[in-house]
């Protein structure tokens, strides 16, 4: 098991946008303050800026950066269609390597979740 602390402007618009875009299941949800969801062994923790310990350590924490958590899907274009379809933000375009394809999706504070979808592998 995993565990992600994402710094969020709005708790409740990224406790709906995990929730319901990415289909997280919400654990704890303190409006306003913090949530904890889990994604099967991902468990993602969300904090307002000065909420509690952990939204002030490291003296004035905020969201965006490039650090990231990847989710594997098997239809990427299909996922990055759904999103954009809700509105979703993402950074650039799909990447394509040896390994795989990906996209950045921005969550609704700038916080980045990486879609990946490993390369058809077939002999």
């Amino acid at each position: 098991m995993a565990s992600v602390r994402y710094i969020v402007y709005d708790i409740d618009k990224s406790v709906d946008f995990y929730r319901d875009r990415l289909g997280f299941s919400v654990g704890l949800h303190n409006p306003g303050k913090f949530a904890a969801l889990t994604l099967d062994d991902l468990h993602l923790f969300l904090n307002a800026p000065g909420a509690g310990s952990a939204g002030k350590a490291g003296g004035d924490p905020k969201p965006g950066g490039w650090s990231r958590f990847m989710i594997v899907t098997k239809d990427l274009d299909g996922m990055i269609e759904r999103l954009r379809k809700a509105g979703a933000t993402f950074r650039g375009e799909i990447a394509e390597a040896g390994a795989g394809r990906q996209i950045l999706l921005e969550d609704p504070s700038g916080n980045v979740i990486e879609l990946f979808e490993y390369a058809d592998r077939q002999s």
